[in-house]
């Protein structure tokens, strides 16, 4: 199983954590570490827990929002990626960073990479997650995923 507290810290430090929701770059509304709300509604429970969200929203809710993103992005993941969880746990959470950056329709649309990743051609599946579409939004953020998919470290 997966370090929830240094995922939400490592995609808090690659999303930021805003209280306030804004517009992204391609115009989706998010709030929290990335959570897109155009996609993504809070659910019930999670509106129940924010209350007025569209006002801003306490960091423990972010939190809250983020860990319910991190299990769900982990859950598709399962069904996305044959073998998902034997990949361990820097190549788990590269696969869930990919997912906040594009969305899990995004991340299906990357078959080279997910077929790669299910032969176990690490080399190939860093190298398309370069190239993809994906790589030009955050390169840097980009080159530390494919090294997790590369080499099962995180750096």
């Amino acid at each position: 199983m997966y370090d929830m507290e240094k995922w939400c810290g490592r995609l808090i430090e690659h999303e930021g954590l805003h209280l306030m929701p804004y517009r992204g770059a391609a115009g989706g509304l998010f709030i929290g570490a990335g959570r897109n709300l155009d996609e993504n509604p809070p659910t019930q429970e999670e509106k129940r827990a924010l209350g007025d969200y569209m006002h801003g929203i306490v960091p423990n809710a972010a939190k809250m929002l983020l860990r319910n993103d991190i299990r769900r992005y982990f859950e598709a993941l399962k069904k996305m990626v044959p073998g998902f969880e034997e990949l361990g746990e820097e190549r788990q959470y590269a696969l869930v960073d990919m997912c906040f950056q594009s969305g899990t329709k995004g991340f299906k649309k990357l078959r080279r990479l997910r077929r790669n990743l299910a032969r176990r051609n690490f080399v190939m599946a860093a190298f398309e997650c370069i190239v993809c579409k994906y790589a030009r939004r955050a390169p840097k953020r980009t080159r530390r995923i494919a090294y997790a998919l590369k080499t099962g470290e995180w750096k």
